[in-house]
């Protein structure tokens, strides 16, 4: 009989390692610390918990993501086979009900019988074959043994969820419905002209911040800032940025606003709205007073506010090698965003080249090396590769390598690059 790997975490990248497993005829031993104990930004018992945003990214094919998404569709993915069953409108994005996303993993993840589940807490790294895939915010115990591993170093960012208001709360006399650039109308728009731009940023600027506790100042991901970090940088930040009014018109002036703020359904009944990229760390009565200015949200009622918290990964380079694998242990891998992925997909994608690639050297056959040429192989590639300031990365069309011609256009170029990787990834499940 096959020997059991034992999968550490049941987020959405050890959800999906264990998948890859058991889909090879591998036992998997699953351990996940809920609900005996519960992270700073975890609250439900449930498998594969979104705690930042719902929407897992675009879909289509010129967007990085996209093609990160279809080259795991053509392996099967469980996160994704699940995103679509929880699929919630969001224009061109996938976006889910999260309690429905993880409740149908769970209940998936629990009934194949190759997978048992065990709820406790782990201090120390298992000796046999194993997947690590405690996330960002990786158990104090759990992290103290990691840390005593040869070239270790722990980093640290900060990660910062957007608040989330009830639907039946904003006056829709003044929002308006539309998607960016004609693309349907899933999305909620807040319009703002410059006045009430001008006094919004005021606010925002000057409202009060929650406090950090010292183990938690450090690093702050690019990615993932907070909005009034970005505010800070000026005036503009924000009217170039999460609230940019390109593609909107405004039905009732005709015209594209000075400022919008987007809010996108939360969940599949429609009663929850988020508020499109103002991830925060101001104190929730601020949160209230400030997005109160917010035209239709004057009177909003929040469901979630924003909150930040510490996220952990680990300097990858100096410890990982090929498929996620620990340099001295090939058997033991690590997944998800404690290796330096960053990203709900990118996450899961993880899960999928570690659980995947273990489960075939267990079985004696060789590992798959997706390459630098599909964004599976790039993200591998980059966890793995020696650089002066080791950062998390998400999916992007810069991480792959280079097209033998030059195109022109962006969007003819990111055609090129997709064509090219589903090719190679087409050409690599024949030989599975």
């Amino acid at each position: 009989m096959m020997n059991e790997v034992t999968v550490v975490g049941a987020g959405l990248a050890g959800c999906e390692a264990a998948w890859q497993l058991a889909k090879q005829g591998i036992p998997v031993r699953l351990i996940e610390m809920k609900p005996e104990r519960y992270s700073p930004a975890h609250k439900k018992a449930d498998f594969a918990e979104l705690v930042c945003s719902n929407s897992l990214k675009a879909e289509h094919l010129t967007n990085a993501s996209g093609l990160l998404k279809a080259e795991m569709n053509r392996f099967g993915s469980l996160i994704l086979d699940a995103a679509r069953a929880a699929r919630v409108p969001a224009g061109t994005a996938l976006a889910v009900d999260r309690d429905r996303f993880s409740r149908i993993i769970t209940e998936t993840v629990e009934s194949q019988p190759l997978i048992r589940v065990e709820r406790r807490t782990v201090e120390r790294l298992p000796d046999e074959p194993a997947v690590i895939a405690t996330g960002p915010l990786t158990d104090p115990g759990l992290l103290d043994a990691l840390k005593a591993l040869p070239g270790l170093t722990a980093l640290h960012f900060f990660d910062a969820a957007a608040p989330i208001v009830t639907a039946e709360s904003l006056d829709m006399e003044r929002l308006f419905r539309q998607s960016r650039n004609g693309a349907g109308d899933d999305y909620l728009n807040s319009p703002m002209d410059r006045a009430q731009y001008d006094a919004f940023y005021e606010a925002l600027t000057n409202a009060e911040l929650a406090p950090l506790h010292d183990f938690e100042k450090g690093l702050v991901f690019e990615g993932c800032l907070a909005v009034e970090i970005l505010a800070s940088r000026g005036h503009d930040t924000l009217a170039y940025g999460p609230m940019r009014p390109v593609g909107l018109t405004d039905p009732r002036t005709g015209r594209t606003p000075y400022a919008v703020v987007q809010l996108r359904q939360e969940n599949e009944a429609g009663t929850l709205y988020n508020l499109v990229g103002f991830q925060t760390r101001l104190k929730w009565g601020e949160q209230k007073r400030v997005f109160s200015m917010l035209p239709g949200l004057e009177n909003a009622e929040f469901a979630r506010y924003g909150v930040m918290h510490r996220n952990t990964y680990l300097n990858s380079p100096d410890i990982l090698g090929r498929n996620f694998a620990l340099k001295d242990r090939q058997l033991t891998r690590f997944a998800g965003q404690m290796t330096g992925v960053e990203g709900y997909v990118e996450s899961a994608a993880s899960g999928f080249v570690a659980g995947l690639n273990l489960g075939r050297a267990m079985r004696g056959l060789g590992e798959i090396d997706f390459g630098g040429e599909t964004m599976l192989g790039a993200l591998e590639r980059h966890v793995r590769t020696e650089t002066r300031n080791f950062q998390p990365m998400n999916a992007n069309f810069g991480i792959l390598m280079p097209l033998n011609e030059r195109v022109r256009g962006k969007k003819n170029r990111y055609e090129a690059y997709a064509q090219r990787s589903l090719t190679i990834i087409d050409r690599l499940m024949e030989d599975i």
